[in-house]
């Protein structure tokens, strides 16, 4: 089970609509059992029972998930693979003591990969959609893995599975969400002890 969370500033908002929902659309597609989860609301069991996290994006001024970045400190201990789309990569930073800094970006934007990995194997450039104001500062222990003229889109932790995107999969590429189900899924395999 993949373990979709809402960071939007209300588990009842409408942005859960447009941020939240495509993203439980897609993975629905690629064959997978999502649960979404208000990050406010989200217990110990959550974790215990995820194969993996996804955590969406929000509105532009919809940071308040921002305001108890301990709230994510469950990302050091959690060993299976993350997605952090948009804000989730702010909240990925934030638990790792990363900084952030203005860049503001509305619309398509061309990527160019500049790292090998899975979640982007077979590509070099795409064009992808943002929606933000801030990107993120590379951190100490994470890999930048694609570009935009502008700033970092996305990011690998070097040693746990964890991935932070900036720009939104879930409106043009698709493709990314199914491929991080897939890794999902391969990690799942090798977990010893599981049914």
């Amino acid at each position: 089970m993949i373990l979709v969370i809402d960071l939007c500033y209300r588990g009842d908002s409408l942005s859960r609509d447009e941020f939240v929902g495509p993203v439980v659309r897609h993975l629905r597609g690629a064959g997978s059992s999502p649960a979404v989860r208000h990050y406010t609301a989200i217990g110990t069991h959550d974790f215990e029972v995820a194969d993996g996290v996804i955590l969406c994006g929000t509105a532009l001024k919809d940071r308040g998930f921002m305001e108890n970045p301990g709230r994510f400190r469950w990302f050091h201990a959690f060993e299976r693979p993350v997605l952090g789309i948009s804000s989730g990569m702010l909240a990925l930073a934030a638990a790792f003591g990363g900084d952030i800094e203005p860049c503001s970006g509305i619309g398509m934007t061309d990527l160019r990969v500049i790292a090998p990995d899975p979640l982007f194997a077979g590509r070099e450039t795409f064009a992808a959609y943002e929606l933000h104001d801030f990107a993120v500062r590379v951190l100490d222990g994470f890999i930048p893995l694609a570009v935009s003229d502008r700033c970092v889109q996305a990011i690998r932790h070097r040693s746990l599975p964890l991935y932070g995107v900036l720009f939104h999969p879930e409106v043009r590429n698709e493709w990314i969400i199914e491929r991080f189900a897939g890794l999902v899924e391969s990690a799942g395999a090798s977990i010893p002890g599981d049914p």
